[in-house]
């Protein structure tokens, strides 16, 4: 997620300071993603460095507001016109996990990944439960929580897979093959 562009976004239609930055980003996102104050105000320095945000004014409690620039507007434009890339999400920390459980001599990978899918598992029901309880008229909150119900699932089908794959070469070397080959053979 980018916490630049959410900024960007919250400061679309009117000034704002810091804190009230964060809580609107934490009711938007339903505060599955909570920011620290810090990194608002650090995102903020680099936006007005960048030319993204100005300083509106300073209240007389010393708070400073913030505004989105023209450029700002262009930015945040390009940023929702612009599709979402596999290349651009950030690294999945879970596929290197398992990468490096099979690399290391004397990791049990099985274990690695039954622990991993009762955890999502977990997860995933704590998700739905969510979803039971939804707030009507919070439809920012459903779409968060519903990717989060999705990915879960993807997850656990994801370590089904693994598990097989496991099962399959059991007993086997590993070897190191070139990604492209790795690929082929997952879809095989």
């Amino acid at each position: 997620m980018s916490i630049k562009h959410g900024l960007l976004a919250l400061l679309r239609e009117e000034p704002k300071y810091g804190y009230q930055l964060r809580g609107e980003f934490e009711a938007a996102t339903g505060a599955t993603w909570p920011l620290n104050i810090g990194q608002v105000y650090t995102t903020l320095t680099r936006l007005e460095r960048d030319g993204l945000v100005r300083a509106a004014s300073t209240e007389a409690d010393g708070r400073s507001m913030y505004e989105i620039t023209d450029a700002g507007r262009d930015e945040l434009n390009s940023w929702f016109q612009t599709p979402v890339t596999r290349e651009s999400r950030p690294r999945d920390e879970l596929a290197i996990k398992l990468a490096l459980a099979l690399a290391v001599p004397g990791v049990d990978v099985s274990a690695v990944v039954q622990r991993q899918r009762a955890a999502t598992m977990q997860s995933l029901q704590e998700l739905t439960r969510l979803k039971r309880g939804d707030r009507d008229g919070e439809i920012s909150w459903l779409l968060v929580l519903e990717s989060m119900i999705f990915a879960a699932e993807a997850e656990i089908r994801w370590l089904d897979h693994c598990e097989s794959i496991l099962l399959r070469h059991r007993g086997r070397p590993a070897k190191q093959v070139h990604p492209v080959e790795e690929i082929t053979e997952v879809t095989q």
